[in-house]
């Protein structure tokens, strides 16, 4: 073979390991980026999610001043209430599993297969706060895939007190409405600390479709799940 046909035949050979070699190391980084963004947080606060991004940039749409209502409370400063709702309502063994519930995925699985489409997710609190810090709301199993990745990377950096506090300082609560703290004062015109028990049950009831609830305070399945939480809310462990 000729220096020529040698050359080309390398060439080939090096386009192909970077053909397999480079969406790899894109992969590595991507995963790198994520895993030092969570030990950044693990000390300091989140000014900003992904989560919040889109939300604001939708709301600039129709109205270019739009602002979000977020303001950051540390964990002692929300109410006890509102943690034990979240738990009871959104994760019920929250401080005992490693942040991957993996009976409940297996559930929405197979809720999934039979409505033939991602209806639910099973996620966790540590996996809805991945997915707030980082991803969007699409619903498919690629997204589903990183989410868990960064869940086990949250729980692997930061203890289950910080990944509550976090989660309750940046999950959406309402139509531009982040946080525990604006949440109290959006719908109850109160402080964080202050939310009683009936309170934060509808709180946490409102999570899974809060710009709905937002919009439909007075919906009976909100009246009645609230009065479920609440019941349940005793029985919930804090980390």
């Amino acid at each position: 073979m000729g220096l020529a046909a040698r050359a080309r035949t390398g060439g080939r050979r090096w386009w192909l390991k970077w053909l397999v070699l480079g969406p790899l190391l894109l992969v590595l980084l991507v995963q790198l980026y994520f895993f030092l963004m969570v030990l950044w947080w693990s000390h300091f606060n989140p000014s900003s999610t992904s989560m919040m991004r889109q939300q604001l940039a939708a709301l600039r749409e129709t109205d270019p001043n739009a602002k979000l209502e977020h303001l950051w409370v540390p964990y002692e400063r929300i109410s006890d209430n509102l943690k034990r709702a979240v738990i009871a309502s959104e994760d019920a063994n929250f401080t005992d599993h490693d942040g991957v519930d993996w009976e409940a995925l297996e559930k929405a699985y197979q809720r999934n297969n039979k409505r033939h489409k991602v209806i639910g997710g099973g996620s966790t609190i540590t996996q809805q706060l991945a997915k707030n810090l980082f991803l969007s709301g699409s619903r498919n199993y690629l997204r589903k895939g990183q989410e868990l990745v960064i869940a086990y990377m949250l729980e692997a950096v930061m203890d289950k007190e910080r990944i509550l506090e976090i989660y309750l300082n940046v999950v959406e609560f309402g139509r531009g409405v982040f946080g525990a703290e604006a949440a109290a004062r959006h719908y109850y015109h109160a402080p964080a600390a202050t939310l009683n028990a009936s309170q934060a049950a509808r709180l946490a009831v409102m999570l899974p479709n809060p710009r709905y609830y937002d919009k439909h305070r007075g919906s009976s399945y909100l009246a009645r799940r609230t009065a479920v939480i609440q019941r349940r809310m005793n029985a919930a462990d804090l980390p």
